[in-house]
């Protein structure tokens, strides 16, 4: 959302169909939000009035305390959890919001033995057992070290694809539900 309000929309588009092909995710995440030049405080005001987070999404965090692991930014993502009035501990990369076009620091830059790139699998305890919700492309490597998959949208079709199971669900309601412990 970020990228097309405040980015350049071709330069997204072309970085995005790279994806995967001749791009890493790194290098597409770099490239979109170098066009971004919007002051931070104006970008935080935006997501913060715009962004909204599935149902249940709070009460689930309560419930279960998970680990949030994003490809996103905490600059952005705080101020979302802080107005639903969350607090949850998250992984996520930085931003170095520059007038000339913001930059990304990584939060781990370590290739994966498993899929070559910089990616979440890292994060996740090697002691096993985990449960693992996703929707997107950033996704797909830590979700097949997962013991159990919940997955919508761009992760549910590469799983698809790749014939490996996961649980579908529409909000954390849901999700909840799901792993037997109701927050409704």
């Amino acid at each position: 959302m970020v990228l097309l309000e405040f980015g350049d929309v071709d330069a997204y588009v072309r970085a995005e169909e790279g994806l995967g092909r001749r791009l890493t995710l790194h290098e597409v995440i770099s490239l979109e939000f170098s066009t971004v030049t919007a002051p931070l405080p104006e970008v935080v005001a935006w997501v913060v009035e715009n962004v909204r987070v599935r149902q249940g999404f709070r009460e689930l965090v309560e419930r279960f305390r998970p680990l949030i692991v994003s490809s996103g930014f905490h600059e952005l993502i705080e101020p979302v959890l802080a107005r639903e009035g969350v607090e949850a501990e998250l992984l996520a990369n930085r931003l170095d919001p520059r007038p000339d076009g913001w930059r990304v620091v990584w939060r781990d830059e370590a290739a994966c033995a498993v899929c070559g790139e910089a990616c979440k699998r890292s994060a996740l305890p090697a002691d096993g057992g985990v449960v693992y919700v996703g929707d997107g492309y950033s996704d797909r490597c830590a979700a097949l070290a997962a013991e159990r998959v919940f997955a919508r949208d761009g992760l549910a079709s590469y799983l698809e694809s790749a014939g490996v199971p996961y649980e579908t669900f529409s909000d954390f309601f849901d999700l909840a539900n799901a792993l037997g412990a109701p927050v409704r």
